[in-house]
């Protein structure tokens, strides 16, 4: 496999206010369901729940 195959690029969106805040990267191997990440929300202007999107 290529190196770029293994990790892709995900978007996390805030749980409260459905925007989309935080780019990363997540292994395709080792992490096959959405990954979840307690995050600082600027609109919200406090730590809350980022799911991944698709």
């Amino acid at each position: 496999m290529a190196k770029n195959e293994k990790r892709v690029q995900v978007t996390l969106a805030c749980e409260d206010c459905k925007r989309r805040n935080y780019i990363t990267m997540k292994s395709k191997l080792n992490d096959r369901e959405r990954i979840e990440m307690k995050k600082y929300c600027r609109w919200d202007r406090r730590h809350t729940m980022h799911k991944e999107t698709r």
